[in-house]
């Protein structure tokens, strides 16, 4: 795909949001070949219409468009683009917020434990922890830090989960072993950002310096960083493999949470009580749902990418519906004007499985 330039209202969007055994499924299979796009789960007459509806949204992303629709308790349901890997921006804190809740289950921690806040951790980012806890050695539960990454989005509350749980090898490796292989996570939000602002040397190992990454950020806010340079900088990005999704992979993921395969029933239902009252991205999964529809839900932005996943909860005894909408290398202007594309696409889908129930 052509180069594509970015509009500056992409950057500071993610700076503030930067802030996944049933066969029926079919989620850990990849498509007979790389050409099928569009894959259909079940023998529903019906889906190649829901497919065709949902080929025909994601055109108006200007982009590439992966989704999982899927009714979660009878299987049915349409993938496209499933086994394309897309950033996960800070979608990839539901594969860390599981980390962290299998160690807890397998008790090698608890959620009253306190996480020590460092001095190196306060940098210029999104959340309230650099804001209300500024003072070295603060210290907070891990509840109450998960509940700020998923629920804010907040970066440094992600940074701090990323290394309590043990870093890219404990997360990306746990998802491994939950059977959600397309999933990686590699870096800290901190590493990330400074990545995608070309400070290829930032590690997480070797980070900036807070400073020196408080300057990148303002730099990266001011005039200094134009158009034809973001351009470059995403076109970099997109093209890393590093925290990145399929989603197929994050598809199987949520269902495991749903349907308390992976995690115990007690660290399930309070994950999927956090992600519920997500307050982020309520144009998008949310966006065009009827008013009141529980949605539990994590959204990503960064760049070129738009993306939200979750589970929308049907009404009456109609079930659930997985919802994983991402959106890279799009053309359009703005982060805001992709998420029509994800709200229509979740619609689509709920619509579809409130009058074609199946079998549950």
């Amino acid at each position: 795909m052509s180069r594509l330039h970015l509009s500056r209202p992409r950057l500071s969007v993610f700076l503030r949001a930067l802030p996944i055994a049933c066969t029926i499924f079919a989620l850990a299979a990849a498509p007979a070949s790389a050409s099928e796009r569009l894959e259909l789960l079940g023998d529903d007459p019906g889906l190649k219409h829901l497919g065709a509806e949902i080929e025909r949204l994601a055109e108006a992303s200007l982009g590439t468009v992966g989704v999982a629709a899927i009714h979660l308790e009878s299987g049915r349901g349409v993938l496209l683009n499933a086994d394309d890997q897309f950033p996960m921006a800070s979608t990839y804190k539901v594969p860390i917020a599981v980390e962290i809740l299998a160690q807890v289950d397998e008790g090698k921690r608890s959620l009253d434990d306190l996480i020590t806040m460092q001095t190196s951790d306060h940098v210029a980012t999104y959340g309230v922890l650099s804001d209300f806890f500024d003072t070295p050695g603060s210290r907070l539960t891990i509840q109450n830090v998960l509940g700020l990454m998923l629920r804010i989005s907040d970066n440094i509350a992600t940074d701090l989960l990323f290394r309590e749980a043990g870093g890219a090898e404990a997360i990306t490796g746990r998802m491994k072993a939950f059977g959600a292989e397309g999933i990686r996570v590699d870096r800290t939000t901190r590493a990330l950002i400074a990545n995608w602002l070309g400070r290829d040397d930032a590690t997480v190992a070797s980070p900036m310096p807070p400073a020196e990454y408080n300057r990148l950020i303002l730099e990266g806010n001011s005039s200094q960083l134009d158009d034809a340079r973001l351009a470059e900088l995403n076109e970099t990005f997109n093209a890393d493999p590093r925290d990145t999704a399929t989603p197929r992979s994050m598809a199987a993921l949520l269902r495991k949470i749903w349907k308390r395969e992976i995690l115990s029933e007690k660290s399930s239902a309070l994950l999927i009580d956090i992600m519920a009252r997500c307050q982020t991205g309520e144009n998008r999964i949310p966006g065009a749902l009827p008013p009141g529809t529980p949605v539990a839900h994590k959204t990503g932005t960064i760049g070129e990418s738009t993306n939200d996943v979750g589970v929308i909860t049907l009404p009456g005894d109609a079930g659930h519906v997985i919802s994983v909408v991402f959106v890279k290398e799009s053309r359009l202007p703005s982060n805001a004007a992709m998420e029509p594309v994800i709200a229509e696409i979740a619609r689509a889908s709920y619509d579809y499985f409130v009058f074609n129930r199946g079998t549950s």
